[in-house]
């Protein structure tokens, strides 16, 4: 199984509005797990970036 957020695990208490069901939900995906933080700028964004759908907002860095 794959899963994929786009939030911290730090940020998951807020996102469940819940501290403890967000430290049993991680405890039990997290157990056995291999995670990898990828970093980056989405490529969905450097498509309508260069197609001049949307506007920059940070400097990104759209190659």
């Amino acid at each position: 199984m794959i899963l994929t957020s786009n939030q911290s695990f730090g940020s998951w208490a807020e996102v469940f509005g819940d501290r403890v069901i967000a430290t049993a939900v991680l405890d039990r995906v997290l157990h056995h797990a291999i995670t990898m933080n990828i970093r980056g700028n989405s490529y969905r964004l450097k498509d309508k970036l260069k197609a001049g759908l949307i506007r920059p907002t940070e400097n990104p860095s759209v190659e």
